[in-house]
């Protein structure tokens, strides 16, 4: 670690010291978690939430204060609060069984932490599934200096994927079946519609693939039935901010879902991204974004006509839509956009080149696949690990590419817009690579903007400025993003929370974590207490977050400077996927004596009446 960085490091520990804390301003807030009703415009349930109301609250803190947070546990069980992205003494972190025991039922837990940045960010319960049952909330901090950016009105948009089915309910039917919410199974319709559009044999071909891998192209979403909020409002109830013609207006989105990532454009307006995950970025502008699941964008718009104008956020699966407006008027709408044609998945997603005919080279087959049943065969790796991996059957084994999880010296590279190198795939006869380089060349799911418009990328990203100084890191760790889909288990490194050691991290390093995502599905990853450093090719200017998404198929970078003591969570930001075991403990050693890992919270708790 430089002498700079040090400094930066022991300051920012000295800060988390209750007892030497001098903070410019002090803030007691007080949250009730209580059964609430949920009534969606589609379907109503009893849910929970925060003072007594499914509206999500926002709490609102200045940069440099101390806060004092009383969270009186009303529910009939535990509960928990965690700090979404805040930076802050791990005993405040709020994770039960790691920052601490939870607070059980009729018992108040008061957090004290100072506020040591600024931007959007949230809070939830990590308790069960309480967070996908409602128990979340917004959180907005006021910086001590100006912002680099003007805007006129300032306005939350907090997104999720309200069920009518509870999250224990969810979790027991995924268990037993899989794919018990996929709504849009292909159909023997739509295997004549591949037959005239691909010829009988190409379609042949590629059902039976996707039958022996035991998945299915249109396994894009885990959950679907849900209806998309925003701040708590369904589509039909249409949540609306109002303006004044020429205002700039800054929207502060935030997706609190429990799975499901949204794809948001506003009809008529373009968007420019100033902060993500609340750091802030060099403005771009785009005409679409997509949030996963955990991540915080704020934009500036500025509607120049005295007309109403449709916020519009589409599930990656388009299965669901969540609609709110901004007009000058109160009842005022504009048109709601129909759902696009859903994506489907393509070889690219499982980490294999797709041929023209549908079939597969299993010489050439890339060993990052995913384990798609309990039978599997293994495959030795080249550096001598060994993996479950597809379960081929009779499949045609003749065109099958290496994928794109960079297990081998001789895959072919990619070179990406900014010099740097990204190993992928063998194409075959694959469409060119997509312009997004965080997606698998010729994946389904790459984004694609309405009419052709500017789809915001990772590789947009900039920092406006360097939150560390720049260095190389001083270990890789590799963590594989693995699962079995048939018995919906989800892990890192083939291994599931329960049976897995901690990760290891020294205060006072800085590592860099290679993400493969060796399965089909999308994973927001999220380290807790620290940030992640999402390397786009930038260098000193590569964007801070606290959430990095992984698409199928892709080897994604991230860098940490471990300066924050104790004991830390580190997961999927998918509910189910968390439980079911992509999760670790990050346990970071040393450290300035006395400071934040030192620190006591058991008289934290208070019982109620």
């Amino acid at each position: 670690m430089t002498a700079t960085s040090f400094a930066r490091a022991c300051a920012l520990a000295a800060a988390f010291t209750v007892s030497s804390v001098t903070a410019a301003s002090a803030g007691d807030y007080s949250i009730t978690v209580d059964r609430v009703a949920l009534e969606t415009g589609d379907f109503a349930k009893t849910a929970i939430g925060y003072n007594g109301s499914s509206t999500p609250t926002i709490l609102r803190f200045k940069e440099g204060e101390e806060v004092t947070i009383a969270v009186t546990n009303n529910l009939a069980e535990d509960t928990s609060i965690h700090w979404h992205g805040l930076i802050l003494p791990y005993q405040q972190d709020g994770v039960p069984g790691i920052s601490y025991e939870g607070i059980k039922s009729g018992e108040t837990f008061t957090y004290r932490f100072p506020i040591v940045q600024s931007g959007t960010y949230w809070f939830h319960s990590h308790t069960g599934f309480q967070e996908p049952d409602g128990a979340y909330g917004a959180i907005v901090i006021e910086p001590q200096g100006r912002e680099p950016f003007r805007f006129d009105r300032d306005y939350v948009v907090q997104l999720t994927d309200a069920h009518p089915h509870s999250g224990e309910r969810i979790m027991r039917n995924l268990k037993l079946m899989p794919d018990y919410y996929n709504r849009q199974q292909r159909t023997f319709l739509d295997f004549l519609n591949d037959s005239r559009d691909q010829g009988l044999s190409a379609a042949l071909a590629d059902r039976s693939a996707w039958g022996e891998m035991r998945m299915m192209p249109t396994d894009v979403e885990d959950l679907q039935g849900f209806t998309p909020l925003i701040n708590g409002m369904g589509p039909s109830q249409n949540w609306t901010g109002l303006f004044e013609p020429g205002e700039r207006i800054r929207l502060r989105f935030i997706n609190s879902s429990a799975m499901t990532y949204f794809d948001i454009r506003i009809p008529g307006l373009q968007m420019t991204v100033v902060q993500a995950d609340g750091n802030n970025v060099q403005p771009v502008t785009v005409d679409e974004l997509r949030i996963a699941v955990a991540e915080t964008y704020d934009v500036i718009v500025r509607p120049t006509e005295d007309r109403a104008y449709t916020v519009f956020a589409e599930s990656m699966g388009r299965t669901a839509f969540a609609r709110g407006t901004l007009a000058p008027r109160s009842g005022m709408e504009a048109e709601v956009p129909d759902l696009r044609e859903p994506p489907l998945l393509t070889m690219a997603d499982m980490g294999m080149a797709h041929g023209e005919h549908g079939s597969m080279d299993q010489g050439a087959m890339g060993q990052g696949a995913m384990d798609h049943g309990s039978n599997q065969p293994t495959h030795t790796m080249p550096d001598s690990r060994v993996m479950q991996g597809m379960n081929h059957g009779t499949m045609d084994h003749s065109a099958m590419g290496h994928g794109t999880m960079g297990q081998s010296s001789g895959q072919p590279t990619h070179i990406m817009s900014d010099g740097s190198v990204m190993q992928g795939m063998d194409h075959g006869t694959m469409a060119a690579a997509p312009a997004d380089p965080f997606y698998a060349p010729g994946s389904g799911l790459t984004p694609q903007a309405a009419d052709g418009g500017k789809f915001l990328s990772y590789a947009d990203l900039k920092a406006q400025k360097p939150l560390y100084e720049h260095r190389d890191a001083t270990r890789e760790i590799e963590l594989r993003l693995t699962g079995n889909m048939e018995r919906y288990i989800w892990s890192i490194n083939g291994v599931k929370f329960s049976d897995a050691e901690p990760i290891r991290l020294q205060y006072g390093e800085r590592v860099r974590f290679k993400f493969v995502n060796e399965t089909m599905m999308t994973h927001p990853m999220h380290l807790h207490g620290m940030w992640s450093i999402l390397d786009v090719g930038q260098g000193k200017w590569n964007p801070i977050k606290h959430v990095v998404s992984v698409a199928p198929g892709t080897t994604v970078f991230m860098e940490t400077e471990v300066d924050a003591p104790g004991q830390w969570a580190f997961h999927c930001h998918l509910s189910y996927h968390a439980d079911s075991g992509m999760f670790r403990k990050v346990v970071v050693e040393g450290g300035p004596v006395g400071k934040s890992a030192d620190l006591d919270t058991t008289s934290n708790h208070t019982t109620g009446g």
